[in-house]
């Protein structure tokens, strides 16, 4: 029998916790409709609003202004709208700014038109061009309506952390609305709404170890809200029609209170594994490059290119050795093509680039191995003339 495979691909999904797995099955044997107002639905709806505060306590929120959704995804398309209400009072957004790396939920635009959005540059190095997003607000056509601008605070593939507070500043002087997309964040760095003078937030549950098809769009008051995307029976105060689904809220919510507990303690354990291998990597294969590696980092993530190795062709490597990484975000139908977080850096993308990401439960053992298997696909790299 052969060895247990190595699972380093957590920025991708991390496995399903004990808790969160025992709060859904909790959950599933609740009958009532969480919006009825019989006891059985009141012990339901007890079960969605203990998981908000949960996930509200672990952005530093107010559980009345968190609205949960289906997924990162359907909160990107709820706040990225240009019909706003300040209170009863419609309020236009006149343009969308997003930076070059974004998740494609949020680069695509959610409910703009393709010619209200504009790219913010990044430079080589992964990080938003502060400079370059100052230059787009000032010429910001006040007359068109209020600026929103949507930086993530942790890229999806390089890890690389950005000036999200600074960009915030910018966006508030020009009275403009400023989006995060938090998901590869929280668990893996202290998230806080109020700290990172964000407007919205966006998290997923599925990356900290809860179930897919469970997120949320998070804001810092209840005046300011988009218009819904999902319309109904006034579910989420109105924000998002459709019945709970309260397993899957259950198992995000005990996820979330999990994600709190020894942060700095875990991720330093994290971080140390995560040099750990770099080091051996590098050691095997001097030519490789750690894109990022020069601006600050998530604990758990090395997003690498290796001369002559393309991304599809490593993957399987990998793969075939008993390791599980992945080539960049794999939310693109699983489909391996080029990089656009390369792209923005102004790297050539078809050099390619694989991710590892590491988790709560990866070990030391795991990363023996994971480098023995990285020396492996290396050196066969090397023995056919870096032609793989």
């Amino acid at each position: 029998m052969g060895k247990t495979r190595i699972y380093l691909d957590w920025n991708a999904t991390a496995p399903l916790l004990d808790e969160a797995r025992a709060a859904m099955l909790a959950a599933l044997s609740l009958c009532g409709n969480p919006n009825s107002v019989h006891s059985e639905g009141r012990a339901a709806r007890q079960a969605v609003e203990k998981a908000r505060r949960q996930v509200a306590s672990l952005v530093h929120a107010s559980t009345a202004n968190l609205v949960f959704t289906a997924g990162a995804t359907e909160a990107a398309s709820l706040v990225l709208t240009p019909d706003f209400r300040m209170g009863r009072s419609p309020l236009k957004i006149g343009r969308l700014y997003v930076s070059a790396i974004e998740h494609p939920a949020v680069r695509l635009g959610g409910r703009f038109d393709a010619a209200s959005v504009s790219e913010i540059p990044v430079g080589r190095n992964g990080v938003v061009d502060i400079d370059a997003l100052g230059a787009l607000l000032d010429t910001h056509p006040a007359e068109d309506g209020l600026p929103m601008v949507a930086i993530m605070l942790a890229n999806n593939e390089t890890g690389v952390i950005q000036p999200v507070r600074a960009a915030a500043a910018l966006v508030h002087a020009k009275g403009g609305l400023m989006v995060v997309d938090a998901v590869q964040a929280i668990g893996r760095m202290a998230v806080d709404i109020e700290a990172l003078d964000a407007d919205f937030l966006i998290v997923s549950s599925h990356k900290i170890g809860g179930p897919k098809g469970a997120g949320a769009l998070v804001s810092r008051g209840e005046m300011l809200m988009p218009k819904p995307l999902v319309t109904g029976g006034g579910q989420e105060k109105g924000h998002r029609g459709g019945t709970e689904n309260v397993a899957a809220l259950a198992g995000f919510g005990a996820a979330a209170h999990h994600a709190q507990h020894d942060l700095t303690e875990r991720n330093t354990r994290i971080a140390g594994l995560r040099d750990a291998l770099e080091q051996h990597m590098k050691a095997c294969a001097p030519d490789m490059v750690i894109y990022g590696a020069d601006a600050p980092r998530l604990p758990n993530t090395i997003f690498f290119g290796l001369p002559g190795l393309k991304s599809e062709t490593g993957q399987i490597a990998f793969d075939l050795e008993g390791m599980a990484l992945s080539a960049g975000s794999a939310c693109s139908s699983g489909k391996v093509g080029q990089s656009h977080v390369l792209t923005a850096m102004g790297l050539d993308p078809q050099a390619g680039g694989l991710r590892i990401s590491l988790g709560a439960t990866t070990t030391a053992d795991d990363i023996d191995r994971a480098g023995a298997i990285f020396a492996t696909v290396a050196g066969r790299r090397r023995g056919q003339g870096q032609a793989a």
